[in-house]
């Protein structure tokens, strides 16, 4: 089951993508929302991330990189298949370990395991590892 907190950070992320009538919601849409979702955050403070420059890195990289998901159309942006793996490998993870609740720490975890995205990236350029957050948690 998602918390509370873990929904309402997939909506923003998806809020994200529909403010920039983008098509899709990426990784780099879901971190960004994670950088407002207090159990992800807690994990990114104790890892020595510097919030507010990552919140400016990915927005700076989701509205030059992304712009070309922009679209007409009035739709609802869709989660790009990414996004759904990390928040089922944060499901399955949590499942496993026999815990009840998916925060925001277990998807923040979870996009580690999408090396080739810009999100990783942003989070490596600051020298935080998949080790660190699971380390916090």
């Amino acid at each position: 089951m998602l918390s509370r907190n873990l929904e309402k950070t997939l909506h923003r992320a998806l809020d994200f993508a529909n403010e920039r009538r983008h098509e899709y919601a990426t990784l780099e849409h879901l971190l960004l929302a994670l950088t407002e979702d207090q159990d992800a955050l807690a994990v990114l403070k104790a890892c020595g991330v510097e919030v507010d420059r990552l919140r400016g890195e990915l927005t700076g990289y989701i509205d030059t990189e992304l712009a070309n998901l922009a679209t007409k159309r009035e739709e609802d942006a869709k989660p790009t298949a990414g996004f759904q793996r990390v928040v089922q490998r944060a499901v399955i993870h949590v499942q496993s370990s026999g815990r009840a609740e998916v925060t925001g720490a277990n998807v923040l975890v979870a996009l580690f395991s999408e090396r080739e995205s810009h999100a990783v990236f942003y989070l490596q350029e600051q020298e935080m590892s998949r080790f660190d957050a699971v380390n916090y948690i």
